[in-house]
């Protein structure tokens, strides 16, 4: 990715805030890449729960296939940055793809992301085709 990330217009955005703790500070003094990774995950599972009914959150379950990340700016102790999340258009069988962007308090993006997400049967752990109801309630 070399572009900016921005949702398509009247595409739905789910958004988290985040402040870092002492610990998410590494040895250079900002937040460490890692971190993001736990917040990439952190909007993923908060936007499905905000978005499915129980019983679909019961019954299906998400695995990472793949994360795409890439770092412009660093984020700073004290600092709050404002994650957004949206999804693709549409799902592939099993796989839908996930966009993340991670703003700090200034606008300017510190990270962002392409994931791709596998939703699994929880009771079996295998691949299930994603349902036009599951993406419907995304878009």
């Amino acid at each position: 990715m070399s572009r900016l990330l921005e949702p398509p217009p009247g595409r739905q955005v789910f958004t988290l805030q985040f402040t870092p703790a002492a610990s998410d500070i590494d040895a250079n003094g900002h937040v460490n890449n890692v971190v993001y990774v736990r917040w990439i995950q952190d909007m993923a599972t908060s936007h499905w729960a905000s978005r499915q009914p129980a019983e679909d959150q019961a019954r299906w379950a998400w695995i990472v296939l793949r994360h795409e990340i890439d770092y412009r700016r660093a984020l700073m102790p004290g600092e709050t940055a404002t994650g957004r999340t949206w999804v693709a258009e549409t799902a592939e069988g099993p796989r839908f793809d996930r966009f993340v962007r991670i703003d700090g308090p200034d606008g300017a993006m510190c990270a962002q992301a392409r994931t791709e997400w596998c939703m699994i049967d929880a009771a079996s752990g295998r691949p299930k085709r994603v349902t036009p109801d599951i993406v419907e309630r995304f878009i």
